[in-house]
């Protein structure tokens, strides 16, 4: 990891939890595998993932950290519950989370992470983003995303084939990176380890990371921000983070060198260690 920069609340609806030993359910039901003790923290995948991905992140995080791995709705273990938007999933990531925490969210769960940071400012106290970026694709006024073609292609192809268009999403995720055959496998391991996410769900998550454009409301995000990015990230531009950089009132830029898409994978104890620092510090 090589570089480092800085640059009317709303009400938390009240949780509804009933506590086991790894999941949490509410009223609209996430599974979340809790471990570790501290300050929370809540760690939000990405697009077609589950949250088996942090498994080796959240036992570098639990000495120092109430880590919670949350399976987005209709990903993983938890259920399909429509619709799944911006507002509705984060909504439910509120409820079933702790009254105070950190969120951490990478690629399409940075997206919920910063909503949920917007949405609910007196319940998420830092916030994370791996892979981060205020749009996902290219269009009027922004260059740092991918042609909307692409997401249009990989929606084509959740019909018939979905896991060969998971697979290639995961190909695409690893491009770039100096370990990318380690980090494909690690990827497809994690994927395998849960049955394929909802169909309705997936094409949504497409969805959002087409049409969803979060540069207006960055000024409204004040809590303190950490943006992880791969400087060979060729799905979300290291542009994204630095636009990030510039726009939220509160923010800090560590690159990795070296790193793509999915920069966790290959450089896990720097990036877990760059995160404790960074939330125990604020």
């Amino acid at each position: 990891m090589n570089r480092d920069a800085h640059a009317g609340a709303r009400q938390r609806p009240q949780p509804r939890i009933r506590h086991g030993s790894t999941a949490s359910e509410v009223a609209v039901t996430l599974h979340a595998e809790v471990s570790g003790s501290g300050p929370g923290l809540v760690l939000l995948h990405g697009w077609g993932m589950n949250s088996s991905v942090w498994r080796e992140m959240a036992a570098a995080l639990a000495p120092r950290f109430r880590v919670h791995c949350v399976d987005l709705p209709g990903h993983g273990l938890s259920p399909a519950r429509p619709p799944f938007t911006l507002e509705a999933v984060t909504g439910a990531l509120a409820a079933c989370a702790p009254a105070r925490t950190a969120v951490c969210g990478w690629s399409l769960g940075a997206q919920f992470a910063l909503h949920w940071a917007r949405r609910y400012p007196q319940q998420i106290e830092q916030l994370v983003l791996i892979a981060g970026t205020p749009r996902f694709v290219n269009g009027a006024g922004w260059s740092h995303g991918i042609d909307p073609a692409v997401l249009d292609a990989f929606a084509a192809g959740l019909g018939g084939g979905y896991g060969a268009a998971l697979q290639r999403f995961l190909a695409l995720q690893a491009q770039g990176d100096h370990d990318a055959r380690t980090v494909l496998r690690r990827l497809r391991e994690r994927v395998r380890l849960r049955a394929l996410p909802d169909l309705q769900a997936a094409a949504a998550g497409l969805r959002i990371l087409k049409e969803s454009d979060l540069r207006d409301s960055l000024s409204e995000i004040a809590q303190p921000a950490l943006l992880l990015h791969g400087e060979q990230d060729e799905l979300v531009p290291l542009a994204a983070s630095e636009f990030l950089l510039r726009m939220l009132p509160d923010a800090r830029l560590t690159t990795i060198a070296g790193a793509a898409h999915a920069p966790f994978i290959a450089h896990l104890q720097p990036i877990a260690s760059r995160i404790e620092e960074f939330c125990r510090g604020c």
